[in-house]
């Protein structure tokens, strides 16, 4: 599949969540659903790699869309000053599209999949409330930290529909995303969990804890996108979105 294919079928996906959730009020004030467009694709991967893929699928995929871009909302709240209009809007755009989620799952009797989404935000959000517990951890707790927020509602869609071989390509690839973010914020305005970090290691010992981390991960992805059976297009795409050149 060409990269432009992947690229439309990413861009079909986000628009189907924006209208789902479009609200004029919420638009106004806090702007377009944030979702990113990398773990849209690890959506769509099944799909792209040629898998049996129904509509209910297809739905399923923009209502885990939804949940992510939920989650986001409540991400983008300032640590200070989470009083001003724009600020409660954002908490209530979260709320919003957390309604429309199990609105749309609830109609379609998907309750597999409602039950697995909730298993994943327990999760991921047992995982970023360990950000702010003041505890030391290793480099590898907190990469597994981030891991399980990144990737841990993807996880719970594949798991329902038996999509579970990707997501060890899925987790590597996402991992090492999050991490760069990490590695780049350390040098402007470090993320909640790099503040967390930070105050386990300091700054300069954490920002080579995250690049030797980084390459673990990509040493992993790497091995995992050996034994899988993915397409050319598809590899060369998550070394493109992950900035890496095609091994």
């Amino acid at each position: 599949m060409h990269a432009t294919n992947i690229q439309q079928a990413i861009q079909q996906l986000k628009e189907s969540i924006f209208v789902r959730v479009r609200h004029r009020a919420l638009l106004q004030y806090t702007g377009a659903p944030s979702v990113d467009e990398n773990q849209l694709f690890f959506l769509l991967l099944p799909f792209l790699n040629g898998e049996t893929w129904h509509e209910s699928i297809q739905e399923s995929a923009t209502t885990v869309g939804i949940v992510q871009a939920s989650l986001f909302e409540h991400d983008k709240i300032k640590e200070k000053d989470a009083t001003s209009k724009t600020q409660q809007l954002t908490v209530l755009a979260g709320d919003y599209y957390s309604g429309r989620y199990y609105e749309l799952l609830a109609h379609a009797g998907n309750i597999v999949l409602i039950q697995k989404l909730a298993q994943g935000i327990v999760e991921r959000c047992e995982q970023e409330i360990a950000a702010y517990e003041h505890t030391y951890r290793t480099i590898e707790q907190w990469v597994n930290n981030l891991c399980v927020i990144e990737t841990a509602i993807i996880h719970k869609f594949y798991e329902t529909y038996s999509f579970s071989k990707y997501s060890a390509v899925m987790k590597h690839a996402l991992t090492i995303q999050r991490l760069q973010n990490e590695l780049d914020a350390c040098h402007d305005a470090p993320t909640a969990v790099g503040r967390a970090m930070e105050a386990c290691f300091g700054r300069q010992q954490l920002k080579q804890l995250l690049s030797t981390a980084i390459e673990v991960q990509r040493n992993l992805l790497t091995t995992e996108l050996t034994t899988i059976r993915l397409a050319d297009e598809l590899q060369q795409f998550i070394w493109w979105m992950i900035k890496v050149e095609t091994r």
